[in-house]
């Protein structure tokens, strides 16, 4: 009997309460308006460091075939040996986050 009161009191609590929803819209970056220079596929570590410098972070090879992640301020660069697989640019905030 007392499992059915509590039964009831919880259905009746769910359905007295009113439940507000707050649309959240989070725009999708606008892909491909970039102008970053950034590695391209198939180019050389050795290219690449000619031509951007010394990453500021190179993360230690992962996996087989070995993956490795150089960090540049404004990018990553995925090499697989040692060659340019991909290069991503890193996402910038436009408007700081408060809590």
């Amino acid at each position: 009997m007392q499992q059915l009161i509590q039964a009831l009191i919880c259905c009746a609590l769910l359905t007295s309460t009113q439940l507000y929803a707050e649309v959240l819209r989070i725009p999708i970056s606008q892909q491909g308006t970039s102008t970053l220079q950034m590695p391209a596929r198939g180019e050389q570590q050795t290219q690449v460091l000619q031509q951007f410098g010394e990453p500021q972070r190179r993360h230690p090879s992962v996996g087989q075939p070995p993956i490795t992640r150089w960090d540049y301020p404004d990018f990553s660069v995925y090499f697989e040996q040692s060659t340019v697989v991909n290069s991503v640019q890193l996402h910038q905030a436009k408007h700081p986050v408060t809590p």
